[in-house]
């Protein structure tokens, strides 16, 4: 094969056993890589209710066959397990040089099974694989250890690491690298803290193997300079995500304590402009030429990357008005390994629950030096509070009873990300269906909602958030590649095939990508959480949290306004009906059938009933 290696490095941590496995073309073409691969291997080898923080779950590192090719944004892995903090599938993406040296070291995929005994790193290099001691590193912060690591191997590996929110499986810890890059929100880093894995080193030195080199150099030469001209290039550079806390304001969508709110009184104190004053560099992926990490001083003197979602989630949404002290949090959150995005939400989570009596002793909304206590409290689970909230916001919900699971902003047990859904019923319904509960990253429908009928409940959101789902969880998490070019930029999506004929010879149609291979990891992920829930299973786990449906805005530009849950219904099932799912959102026999996944039905068919 060319563009894939076509081998996956398997790692036994029980055993202290290393092997390598091969796949074939079929496999290849059938899944492309990241998350198709890791979601296979996943449903296929584990289990039906084996414990997420057991020996018995598996952590998959998988990237796609454009990964580590010089080309626009083609640095990113995916990081996948059976997910902690929701009970189903669970993954995320990180733009890392870990990607890059993992191909070249000879890789499309790792898979670690078991548990170490004592803290280890895995170290790959040369088409083999090590565990190593990480005695001296256990405890450190993912800064800290990532630089003793880089002291000892060298300082172009790529390293994916955990901090002490990993170690002491945070339910939403995340894996951390390159100081600021963060994937997995999930519980992935909770995953290899289970495992006493610290972290895991790439050092490569061969070339991927391509069927036309020149060819597609030249073509990747050509996608740069598309990219650069694109109008909005400019603005991207200086602000990129961040942009979007003036828009999100404006809008009425930005979360705010707690999502009770869409506008927040101190937005400008923590948007673009804000950030753009106390900007000292930018960084990215590796290959990118739009970088989107803005790092900034914090108040405390030191280095810390924004983008949105950390800012909104631990500003505007904890009430906290200040840039350089969210910046602080962020930070901290990074060095812990813990996913901001979650942490902003279980925080404001307990904003509300002390405002509302539930928490004695707890936390006001915007307390800085509180909330930086909290956090620390939260990723070494000490303190009653600390503890509670490292659970996550369903089942701190679930503990403190009262009314707070109605404003246990969630959905399948992930936290929603950065993006308030009263009078956005698109976007609500991408959280709902997203396929490792409420996340932006697959289908970010509401700039295109809001231009165009932003209230209504219609056929044609529908299709968006299948389009879009399809072609960011399907394809870019497949390949694996950034969503921003295109969704930013306006980088056409026929650049993708053109580069995967050249890096595999192989004619791969865009068609294909999102319409067999996107649909297919789609009917797969869902078998995986239908089968882990079983007769529990109902359409009910695609509902967003209940605050939306029943309190309705009090500020902003759609003040009185929620969501209807009767036409919320209605689109449900629209989009069931165009999936080719039933009523439940389990999909039928033939859609499995018609998507190769007959295998996959009749495990699936062994937990519950599959309709015709």
């Amino acid at each position: 094969m060319y563009g894939w290696n076509g081998k996956i490095l398997r790692v036994n941590l029980s055993k202290k056993k290393v092997e390598v496995e091969e796949y074939d073309a079929d496999f290849a073409l059938k899944y492309i890589g990241g998350r198709g691969f890791a979601a296979k291997i996943l449903f296929d080898e584990l289990k039906p209710g084996t414990d997420p923080l057991g020996p018995e779950n598996k952590l998959v590192v998988a990237a796609g066959p454009l990964t580590g090719l010089p080309g626009p944004s083609l640095g990113k892995l995916v990081i996948a397990a059976k997910s902690p903090l929701t009970g189903g599938y669970g993954d995320g993406n990180v733009g890392t040089m870990a990607a890059v040296q993992m191909r070249r070291a000879g890789f499309d995929a790792l898979v670690v099974d078991g548990k170490a005994e004592k803290p280890v790193y895995i170290y790959v290099e040369g088409e083999k694989g090590y565990i190593l001691s990480a005695d001296g590193l256990w405890g450190k912060t993912t800064f800290e250890a990532e630089r003793e690591l880089k002291e000892v191997h060298g300082k172009d590996v790529g390293v994916l690491v955990i901090g002490p929110g990993g170690e002491n499986m945070v339910r939403y810890a995340t894996v951390v690298s390159q100081e600021g890059r963060a994937g997995g929100r999930p519980g992935m880093g909770a995953v290899m803290g289970s495992k006493k894995v610290k972290a895991i080193v790439f050092k490569g030195s061969r070339d991927i193997p391509l069927a036309d080199p020149e060819g597609y150099d030249k073509l990747a030469k050509e996608a740069y300079d598309d990219i650069k001209s694109r109008d909005n290039y400019g603005f991207w550079i200086r602000q990129g995500t961040m942009a979007t806390i003036d828009w999100a304001n404006e809008n009425g969508v930005l979360p705010t304590y707690n999502f009770r709110e869409g506008v927040f009184e101190f937005a400008n104190l923590i948007n673009g402009f804000a950030m753009e004053a106390a900007k000292v560099k930018r960084r990215g992926c590796p290959y990118c030429n739009m970088a989107c990490g803005n790092v900034v001083l914090d108040c405390e003197g030191r280095e810390s990357e924004l983008d949105y979602e950390n800012v909104a989630m631990l500003g505007s949404n904890i009430g906290l008005g200040h840039l350089g002290k969210v910046s602080v949090l962020n930070r901290i959150a990074d060095e812990l390994s813990i996913d901001t995005i979650s942490l902003g939400n279980t925080i404001g989570f307990a904003m509300e629950a002390t405002e509302k009596g539930l928490v004695k002793d707890g936390i006001e909304w915007g307390d800085f030096e509180k909330v930086k206590t909290l956090i620390y409290d939260i990723a070494y689970r000490r303190e009653e509070l600390g503890n509670l909230l490292a659970e996550g916001v369903m089942r701190a919900s679930q503990k403190l009873g009262g009314d707070s699971q109605n404003w246990a902003i969630h959905v399948k047990g992930l936290e929603v990300s950065a993006y308030d859904c009263h009078t956005v019923p698109g976007m609500t319904l991408a959280f709902a269906t997203s396929s490792i509960g409420a996340h932006h990253k697959e289908a970010w429908v509401i700039a295109w909602e809001i231009r165009t009928d932003r209230e209504g409940y219609t056929e044609a959101k529908v299709d968006k958030v299948i389009e879009f789902q399809r072609i960011r969880g399907g394809m870019f998490e497949s390949l694996v590649s950034c969503r921003l070019p295109w969704i930013e930029l306006g980088f056409p999506l026929e650049w993708y095939p053109r580069l995967m004929k050249m890096a595999t010879g192989m004619e791969v149609t865009l068609e294909d990508m999102l319409y067999r291979v996107a649909d297919r990891i789609y009917a797969l992920i869902r078998a995986f959480w239908v089968r882990e829930f079983g007769q529990s299973w109902s359409r009910l786990m695609d509902y967003p949290p209940k605050r939306w449906f029943t309190e309705p805005i009090t500020k902003g530009p759609h003040k009185g306004k929620m969501l209807d849950q009767t036409r919320f219904d209605m689109l449900l099932d629209m989009y069931y009906a165009k999936r080719g799912w039933d009523k439940r959102g389990i999909p039928t026999l033939t859609t499995f059938e018609r998507l190769g996944l007959k295998d996959v039905a009749q495990q699936l068919s062994k937990t519950v009933t599959l309709t015709q």
